[in-house]
C-alpha cells in the first residue's frame, strides 16, 4: 500500500511554492508605489544637497546674472544663447534658474512640513478626544470640524495676508495650518470611534489603565499608517494653498521658492516673452514633488487597508 505523501509544491496565484516558503516578501511597507514615491523625494533631495554643495546659491538672488538667457542649447527671443555658466538660464532680474531650484524647493517642500506637522498634531489631540472621550468633547469638535471644512480656506488667507502684509514662510506656514487640523481630526476621530469598541482597549480598561495611554500606548500605535498617510495628504494640500498664495503675490517674494518664481514670471508676461524656462523648470519640480507625494500617499493606503492590497 503506497504511504500517503504531501505534496511538495502547492499551486499559487502566478506559479507554485515549495512548502512552508513564499515567493514574495509579506513585508506590508514592500509598497512599490511607497518605495517609488520615497524614492523619488530622495533623489531629489539628494539632488539639491549637491546643488549647495557645487552650485553658487548666491545667484538666487537679483543681479548676479545676465538678463533673460535661456538654457543651454536654446535661444531666446533676442537670439542670444544659453552658456555653461547659466545651464538653466537666467530670469528678467538677473536670477540664475538653477540656483532658484536648488534654494526655493527645499523652502517650498518646508511650508508644507511644518502646516502638515501643527495640523497633524492639532487634528491627533483633537481626534483621540472626540473619538474615545465623546459627549460634549465629541459634540463641540465636530462642530468645529464641520465649520472648518466647509469654510474656503484659500480665499480667507488672502484676506488675512492682506491684511498683515508681508509674512515670511514660517508665518505663511502656520496660517495655512489654521485650516489643515479639520480633515485629520475627522479622519481619527473616525478610526478612534471604530477601534474603542475592540476587545484589547476593552481589557486595558477594565484593567485600569489610564486614559492617556489607553489613547497614545494602545491605540495610536495601530494607527500609525493611518496618520502617515493623513499626514502626506495633508503636506500636499499646504504646498498647493502656499503656491496658490505666492502665485497670486500674497508670499514672502524677497525668499527665493518655486510659488515666487512662477509669480514673476507670470508679472513678467514670460508667456508672451516665450520665457518658457522661467515657469517652466519650477513647474515641473512641483509636478514631481505632487507626483511622489501622491505614490506615497496610495501606498500607505494599501498598507494601513490590506483590501487595497493587490495579490501578486
Amino acid at each position: 500500500m503506497a504511504e500517503d505523501r504531501k505534496p511538495k509544491d502547492a499551486p499559487v496565484a502566478g506559479g507554485t511554492k515549495k512548502a512552508g516558503i513564499l515567493n514574495r516578501f509579506d513585508n506590508p511597507w514592500l509598497n512599490w508605489k511607497f518605495l517609488t514615491g520615497a524614492g523619488i523625494l530622495g533623489v531629489l533631495f539628494f539632488l539639491i544637497f549637491l546643488g549647495y554643495q557645487l552650485w553658487d546659491t548666491n545667484l538666487a538672488l537679483s543681479a548676479r546674472a545676465p538678463l533673460n538667457l535661456p538654457p543651454v542649447g536654446f535661444t531666446n527671443w533676442r537670439g542670444q544663447e544659453g552658456v555653461p555658466e547659466h545651464p538653466l538660464g537666467t530670469e528678467n532680474s538677473g536670477r540664475d534658474m538653477l540656483a532658484m531650484l536648488i534654494v526655493g524647493t527645499p523652502r517650498t517642500i518646508i511650508v508644507g512640513v511644518i502646516a502638515a506637522t501643527v495640523g497633524m498634531l492639532v487634528g491627533i489631540l483633537l481626534g483621540f478626544m472626540a473619538g474615545f472621550l465623546g459627549g460634549l468633547f465629541d459634540d463641540v469638535i465636530r462642530l468645529a470640524v464641520d465649520i472648518t471644512i466647509t469654510i474656503p480656506s484659500l480665499l480667507v488667507l488672502i484676506v488675512i495676508q492682506s491684511v498683515l502684509g508681508r509674512v515670511d514662510l514660517v508665518a505663511m506656514a502656520l496660517l495655512i495650518s489654521l485650516f489643515t487640523w479639520a480633515t485629520p481630526t475627522r479622519y481619527i476621530r473616525a478610526q478612534v470611534l471604530s477601534m474603542r469598541e475592540s476587545g484589547y482597549v476593552q481589557m486595558a480598561r477594565l484593567s485600569g489603565v489610564p486614559v492617556r495611554d489607553i489613547m497614545f500606548k494602545e491605540i495610536m500605535p495601530n494607527l500609525l499608517p493611518y496618520l502617515a498617510a493623513s499626514y502626506i495628504g495633508n503636506m500636499a494640500g499646504a504646498i498647493v494653498t502656499a503656491i496658490g498664495l505666492e502665485v497670486l503675490g500674497f508670499g514672502p517674494q524677497r525668499i527665493p521658492s518655486l510659488g515666487v518664481a512662477i509669480f514673476f514670471s507670470v508679472e513678467a508676461a514670460a508667456l508672451v516673452r516665450n520665457m518658457w524656462w522661467w515657469w517652466g523648470f519650477p513647474t515641473v519640480i512641483l509636478a514631481i514633488v505632487f507626483i511622489a507625494l501622491l505614490l506615497i500617499n496610495l501606498g500607505l493606503d494599501e498598507i494601513a487597508n490590506p483590501r487595497l492590497r493587490k495579490a501578486n
